[in-house]
């Protein structure tokens, strides 16, 4: 079903809609408590390899081909080092494996020639980089220096749009509408609780509307015509 970008819920004001945010968060992480970034890293070069690995591609099968290469390459050297057919050999399964390892060794050799062979941590650099968009260093700020940043990804966006917080469908101007809703201490763990939400319940194909717990703050069940049950807790 395809979402109405009209907003089903009483008119809100500016702060009507910070507070309902505001609950969303505060349910989301009841919801979610344990969940976090689904990629495994441990320095902001792991981070990076992995998000550019993850275009069209599973977290899952990310973190099973980058448990073997995070223990073998270290430093933006190691992966400039390497014969490209080696690297697209290693991550293969991946998908679309020359374009990544393409992306993967001009960017870390962009690391070694401008930034001393480190992760820059500025928005500017960091989409100044072959393979780097606005979303990927959002990410990399958030995870990695605990930055306040929202990065956009298919299911924040989704979500976003399904819950009435943007009309927008282009990541970044989903990203301009969600900055001033989501208090910056809160905007990292917002971007990982609608990730599982959206993973778990808000799914693209067909949404669990009646067991989603905040469907009473949601536009997106009467829009699509979805029936919820009579009573639910409203905590």
């Amino acid at each position: 079903m395809k979402a109405s970008t009209k907003n089903s819920l009483p008119k809100e004001t500016p702060e009507d809609k910070n507070r309902r945010v505001q609950k969303i968060i505060q349910i989301l992480d009841h919801t979610y408590p344990t969940t976090t970034l689904a990629l495994n890293f441990t320095t902001p070069l792991e981070l990076l390899i992995a998000l550019i690995l993850a275009a069209q591609c599973t977290d899952a099968r990310v973190n099973q081909v980058t448990a073997t290469l995070f223990k073998k390459y270290r430093t933006p050297e190691d992966w400039t080092g390497l014969i490209r057919s080696t690297l697209e050999t290693e991550i293969r399964t991946t998908g679309f494996y020359r374009n990544k390892a393409k992306a993967i060794q001009e960017c870390c050799q962009e690391l070694v020639n401008r930034f001393g062979g480190r992760v820059p941590n500025k928005l500017e650099d960091l989409v100044s980089l072959p393979g780097v968009g606005r979303k990927t260093a959002n990410i990399l700020r958030g995870n990695a220096f605990g930055q306040p940043a929202i990065g956009v990804d298919t299911h924040l966006g989704r979500l976003a749009q399904r819950l009435g917080l943007t009309t927008e469908t282009n990541p970044d101007k989903i990203e301009i509408n969600l900055n001033p809703l989501v208090p910056d201490r809160a905007k990292v763990r917002f971007c990982h609780l609608l990730q599982a939400h959206g993973r778990a319940i808000c799914l693209a194909r067909k949404p669990d509307c009646p067991g989603c717990p905040m469907n009473h703050l949601c536009p997106y069940p009467v829009q699509a015509k979805i029936t919820l049950p009579a009573k639910r807790n409203r905590s």
